[in-house]
């Protein structure tokens, strides 16, 4: 069960965050995300920049959503940047879904942020629902480095700009920030497409967890948190073990095969997850990540394997490198 923490309306529960910080918040115009917003405020956060992405998705609606921002922005007297980006068409090029599209052209468009603000801190509004929807997504996708799920702050790099990525409220559960927009009559803006069954997180959210609550007779996300939380401990072993290997660097373009070849299986696998995800492929499988640990041996078959969006790994003079096209831009 997540630690007791305060509510949003008593102070952030993540202390240490300097009033005067400058800070990047993501703001869809949901009620999670407004929610914060407003109790940044209320807590007296005033160096913020207020992001939102129009995903393109819903046409009128999605239009809609960014004048409500924007709006709401400017009622606040705070700086605002938005940016329309075509995830239809990046999933359709990418051959991704479109929640991993959309996530993509998210963090490029917060890199770009980042970048023209010259703030690298960014705010994100996921909760406890959410990490317990993320673990059983990762889940049921197979593979085990994504179980963890979100953690408090991370930092990562996205289009040559380090990000400082803070989620405050993933101790809170999605009642309570209900809870607290009620009490404050805070507006926000319904999105429709969060109920449609086309994505798999929503049928997750709307079909999955309701199930397996009846059958096993209780409310099971509790338990899906306990168990981010414990992997999350656990990949953080994995990541400290790793760094120690002088002769590994995962945020590099290569990977040297004979470094990879000395770790025990679960590093190996654990340090090519970290290292496809810091370039950006999406859809990492434990069968992904086995298919590349195939191009370790001496005189394995192959020499290369096809990534997702359109990329490969490839195996030459001892190296692992990332071939093909750059992901598009968001705008």
């Amino acid at each position: 069960m997540p630690k007791k923490s305060p509510k949003p309306d008593n102070g952030l529960p993540l202390p240490g965050i300097p009033r005067t910080r400058r800070l990047l918040v993501g703001v869809s115009g949901g009620i999670d995300s407004t929610s914060l917003l407003h109790a940044l405020i209320r807590q007296g956060f005033r160096k913020i920049t207020v992001l939102h992405l129009n995903h393109g998705l819903r046409g009128a609606a999605s239009t809609a959503d960014a004048a409500f921002v924007k709006r709401l922005a400017c009622r606040l007297d705070l700086p605002f940047l938005t940016a329309r980006a075509d995830v239809a068409a990046l999933a359709r090029d990418r051959k991704l879904s479109i929640e991993t599209a959309a996530r993509q052209a998210r963090y490029s468009f917060f890199a770009q942020a980042a970048r023209q603000t010259r703030c690298r801190t960014l705010l994100l509004a996921h909760h406890a629902d959410d990490q317990a929807e993320t673990f059983l997504f990762n889940l049921l996708r197979g593979g085990a480095s994504g179980l963890g799920g979100m953690r408090p702050r991370t930092l990562r790099a996205i289009d040559g700009v380090k990000l400082e990525i803070l989620r405050p409220w993933l101790p809170l559960w999605r009642s309570e920030i209900e809870a607290y927009a009620a009490r404050e009559k805070i507006r926000y803006r319904d999105d429709a497409s969060n109920t449609s069954l086309h994505h798999t997180r929503n049928r997750l959210r709307s079909r999955v967890l309701p199930m397996l609550a009846k059958e096993f007779g209780r409310d099971i996300r509790q338990s899906l948190w306990r168990a981010a939380e414990v992997l999350s401990a656990q990949q953080e072993w994995l990541n400290q073990s790793i760094q120690s290997t002088q002769s590994l660097s995962l945020n590099g373009k290569e990977l040297p095969i004979p470094a990879l070849r000395a770790l025990p299986e679960a590093l190996q696998r654990h340090a090519i997850h970290q290292w496809l995800r810091h370039h950006r492929i999406p859809q990492i499988s434990f069968a992904l990540v086995e298919s590349i640990r195939a191009l370790l041996p001496p005189g394995a078959p192959k020499a290369k394997i096809n990534l997702p969006a359109g990329k490969f790994a490839r195996r030459r003079a001892g190296l692992l490198f990332i071939d093909g096209p750059a992901l598009s831009k968001v705008i």
